[in-house]
């Protein structure tokens, strides 16, 4: 037994509650258990309890042992002085002449329950609750979806928070960060976010008509245009940037873009080249964006194709076999999950502006769901993603409450061990 699976235990009746006695022999019923407490003082606070014809309203602290009333001192601290009721798993003093009332929940808790809390605690499954998942109700997973995701996009506007107080709350550069991080994907995200910060969009803006100066800006700030080339191409792109740098006086920062491991459509190269034609064809993106209703024309607006020299290139001075470095579905489907979802929810989050938010959650249900490791791991359990809104409240499942075993805080926990509660 932890404090935690007894607070749970508690604060949702998990336990025979009828013909409740203390120790003196007084009958009293359970009225309301009270509002957990995030704070300072005893556990919950406002229950309700009924003795007699007595309403009894007051703090309840629970503890593993009685005797954790006076080992935590809590008789000397005026923040315990109302407490109505003291509920604890063993009972192991004489509480029978103590000045608070004590309930003893531990011959009142199903013995299923506590096994299957003990066996998610310690198996070392996918997730803990995986051979029961299934049974788990659809109105629960539609509720539980919905929080997880709102969690997750809550979260992720913290960090657009960050970024605007970073850049004087400009929207737009903050957008820009987000989405230069966004296409270095996983490998080049540090990289590809430091070269965005080291351009200014006002410098972009500039050259938003120029593409050759756009990708040498980009190029030569991931430190992608050092070499001595011999393509006639690199040269001028090589030619561009020293000028443009030295007028601009751009500093570069210390991160290197990397090709290993990485298939030839995502190299560095062929992801800047792409983000060059997509500010080349767009201006003031996140503006745009915030204008636009339908799903169908934000993947429209990141629909992009490299320039034409990258047709026959994936790097410099090697020649590959002709194909247009179009940007896929499933990158620009990224993209809007990752940046434009994200940042649109924190604009109407941090603005108190729902229509913002309720656009990002409806764009997340238009998106198809993402295929990774996480995701395949749920097909497996019987749960399936039919798009990004489900697919993304998987992923916030996975890792900020099953890998961390914090099965009394879901939806789904709680609702497996409900019913176990009642066997």
């Amino acid at each position: 037994m932890t404090e935690r699976l007894l607070q749970f235990i508690w604060q949702f009746q998990y336990f025979n509650n009828k013909h409740l006695q203390l120790p003196g022999g007084e009958s009293f019923d359970i009225v309301h258990p009270g509002l957990l407490n995030a704070n300072q003082g005893p556990d919950f606070l406002a229950a309700r309890i009924k003795m007699g014809d007595a309403l009894i309203i007051g703090p309840v602290e629970l503890h593993i042992k009685t005797s954790g009333w006076y080992k935590h001192a809590h008789q000397f601290d005026h923040h315990y002085d109302k407490v109505i009721l003291h509920v604890v798993w063993e009972d192991d003093m004489d509480s029978s002449q103590s000045p608070i009332p004590v309930l003893s929940l531990r011959d009142r808790v199903s013995k299923l329950l506590l096994q299957q809390y003990e066996d998610w605690m310690n198996n070392r499954w996918f997730i803990a609750c995986e051979q029961q998942i299934t049974q788990v109700s659809d109105i629960t997973w539609l509720s539980w979806n919905e929080r997880l995701l709102v969690e997750r996009l809550q979260r992720k506007s913290a960090i657009v928070c960050e970024l605007l107080q970073q850049n004087n709350q400009h929207w737009e550069e903050t957008f820009w960060w987000l989405l230069a991080r966004n296409f270095g994907i996983k490998v080049n995200a540090e990289a590809f976010e430091a070269v965005a910060r080291s351009i200014p969009l006002t410098v972009l803006g500039k050259h938003k008509n120029r593409l050759l100066q756009l990708e040498a800006l980009l190029l030569g700030q991931a430190g992608l245009l050092e070499k001595d080339y011999e393509d006639g191409y690199a040269r001028q792109l090589k030619e561009a940037y020293q000028f443009y740098q030295a007028k601009y006086k751009l500093q570069k920062g210390p991160n290197t873009t990397l090709f290993l491991r990485m298939r030839p459509a995502s190299f560095p190269t062929i992801r800047l080249a792409q983000l060059a034609m997509l500010i080349h064809s767009s201006g003031h993106l996140f503006s745009k964006i915030k204008e636009i209703i339908s799903v169908k024309d934000v993947k429209s607006l990141l629909d992009v194709t490299a320039s034409a020299y990258w047709d026959q290139h994936y790097t410099f001075d090697k020649i590959s076999p002709a194909k247009p470095k179009k940007q896929g579905d499933s990158m620009i489907n990224n993209i809007i999950i990752n940046t434009v979802v994200p940042v649109l929810f924190a604009y109407g989050y941090l603005r108190q502006e729902q229509e913002y938010k309720d656009r990002a959650l409806k764009w997340m249900e238009e998106t198809a769901a993402e295929k990774n490791t996480i995701i395949q791991g749920f097909a497996q359990c019987g749960i399936k993603s039919r798009n990004a809104f489900e697919s993304q409240a998987l992923l916030e499942l996975k890792n900020r409450y099953c890998d961390p075993k914090r099965c009394l805080d879901c939806a789904v926990g709680n609702g497996l061990l409900k019913g176990s509660s009642k066997q």
